[in-house]
């Protein structure tokens, strides 16, 4: 008996929250990690220290990709990490951007910079609400695994904050207008509550002959992003807007090549068709009209 109560009190362990095992542990580590790096940018923001906030943003970026992959790859996926993830994305890529790009230009407007830093965040909210619910779709088309519908939150907030990342390079100018902030912040949180896809990248196989290829692109990339952050991440950021009308092409060419499915037979229209042969001629010796 008390052994069996031994074990049992084992396997009620195992089932709580990360159940103690590092595979779990390690992803949802990142993903706080990734929640702090969110939130100190705000810190950065209010001491007016720009460069560290818009840097902040883009390490939690960084971690949020992170994490997922992780967890796949320890198979350490869980819900209560999916929701820790989806949580750290708003307030890192949701409530975070808005408030620096509020703090840094749109406090010039007084309220009406306070309602586009709300919309910005509220569109964020309904862009993750709207990726956590197309999850439990069970059947979803083949392509939909390349895509994203809508610019993804952490891509959103690095959007929002290329206005801060072209100051940091040209220096004071029109950039740093509140109209610039708020006509960014209102263009992306159109971005990502809208249907246009854009690439995920989560499908994206490297042939074993090109990793070495890759290896080298990727250290040149970083060594450039060393060197000179902030222009790179422009120069990323255009590259990603210019690829947005690309998805939509190569979506709708997959879309057509995808077969149609055929519509299920109506159970009850099965039934009415077999009706008069089974049941109304044994019953009244003709069929009914």
């Amino acid at each position: 008996m008390f052994g069996q109560s031994r074990r049992r009190r084992q396997r009620e362990r195992g089932t709580r929250v990360g159940g103690g095992h590092m595979n779990r542990l390690i992803p949802n580590a990142i993903t706080v990690a990734a929640l702090c790096a969110g939130l100190s940018g705000v810190r950065f923001a209010i001491d007016e220290r720009w460069e560290m906030a818009a840097g902040a943003i883009v390490v939690a970026a960084i971690l949020d990709g992170l994490d997922g992959r992780m967890a796949r790859l320890l198979n350490g996926t869980s819900k209560f990490g999916a929701e820790l993830d989806s949580l750290a994305d708003f307030v890192s890529f949701g409530a975070a951007p808005a408030l620096i790009v509020y703090l840094w230009t749109l406090n010039a407007w007084g309220g009406v910079g306070w309602v586009v830093a709300l919309g910005f965040a509220v569109c964020c909210a309904l862009r993750l609400a709207r990726f956590n619910t197309a999850l439990a779709d069970p059947n979803p088309p083949k392509w939909a695994g390349h895509f994203f519908t809508g610019v993804p939150a952490p891509a959103g907030a690095g959007l929002a904050l290329l206005p801060m990342m072209l100051h940091f390079e040209v220096g004071p100018g029109w950039v740093d207008r509140p109209i610039v902030g708020a006509l960014v912040l209102a263009g992306v949180a159109f971005l990502m509550v809208s249907r246009l896809p854009t690439f995920s990248g989560k499908k994206l196989h490297v042939p074993r002959g090109w990793m070495v290829p890759t290896l080298v692109v990727c250290g040149l990339f970083f060594a450039v992003l060393a060197s000179a952050p902030w222009a790179t991440l422009l120069g990323l950021g255009a590259v990603y807007l210019a690829a947005i009308p690309v998805a939509v092409v190569v979506q709708g060419r997959m879309r057509r090549a995808e077969p149609p499915v055929a519509a299920p037979e109506e159970p009850a229209a099965a039934a009415v068709a077999t009706k008069p042969v089974l049941s109304v001629v044994g019953e009244r010796g003709g069929e009914a009209s």
